[in-house]
């Protein structure tokens, strides 16, 4: 729990998100495009505060620039919900991640077959969560499918698993970890397409992964999802709105933990 001691009840800490809402020794101001749109008061608040809290990604960059630190970091905004620049960042770092293409414009995408056997992953790079933007390419025909969308396809290979793990990191800790399995009908693990948590062991060197990787990354508030296939253990992305059903499941109160993790100066 707080330590009353190391904050008092005018923490001066200050939030734009709604993420610390509950927090009552936070300031949570909410979001507002406009910056006039703030009271004096509350813009002062804002440029004399050390670090904003979850300053929404529309902040994040703009306090980054003026050299103000936030939490989450400017990276997690930066990377959330965009698949295109995660696999890059992982290639250019050397992260372990499955095979992954990305192919632009219609004469590229006539080159996935000739890099991709069936059967493969195709996804919607941008802006889907929670299982919805994930397909199962079998034949042709799915592939026309996928391709009639919209914008740059993404390719990753596919990886005949029915299980992966959610380890979720908060600051430089690991504060949750589990295997998230498929039900029998479907490849997808998210809990919102019917998979399921287990709470089995998650193995050390899957931890170490996610800790190495949301460091590289500069990820200070993230879900990353790794598999272990063939004896090694691979990315395959970090999700920054992550759900909190784990937490609920093993009685962790995630919003006093969150609240109690940043008023102890823990992240």
């Amino acid at each position: 729990m707080t330590d009353p001691n190391l904050c008092p009840a005018n923490s001066g800490l200050v939030a734009i998100g709604a993420r610390l809402r509950h927090c009552s020794r936070i300031t949570t101001l909410g979001f507002r495009p406009n910056f006039s749109d703030y009271s004096l008061k509350q813009q002062q608040q804002l440029i004399s505060a050390r670090r904003i809290l979850y300053p929404t990604a529309f902040y994040a960059s703009l306090f980054n620039a003026m050299g103000k630190p936030t939490f989450p970091s400017v990276h997690t905004y930066t990377f959330a919900m965009d698949k295109i620049r995660q696999t890059a960042m992982f290639q250019m770092l050397g992260v372990p991640h499955p095979k992954t293409r990305v192919y632009y414009g219609p004469r590229q995408k006539q080159t996935i077959l000739s890099e991709f056997s069936f059967p493969f992953i195709a996804k919607i790079p941008r802006g889907s969560a929670r299982g919805q933007g994930v397909f199962l390419i079998t034949n042709p025909k799915d592939l026309s499918t996928y391709l009639n969308r919209k914008g740059p396809a993404y390719i990753q290979e596919y990886l005949a698993l029915d299980r992966d793990m959610r380890i979720i990191i908060i600051g430089r800790d690991v504060v949750l970890a589990y295997w998230r399995v498929a039900p029998a009908d479907t490849f997808k693990t998210n809990i919102s397409q019917g998979g399921h948590i287990c709470f089995d062991p998650v193995p050390a060197a899957a931890l170490d992964l996610a800790l190495s990787t949301a460091d590289k990354c500069g990820w200070d508030d993230v879900g990353i999802d790794i598999v272990e296939s063939q004896g090694r253990f691979l990315v395959l992305e970090g999700n920054m709105k992550y759900g909190t059903k784990g937490f609920k499941t093993v009685g962790i109160d995630y919003k006093q933990m969150l609240c109690d993790k940043i008023l102890n100066n823990e992240v």
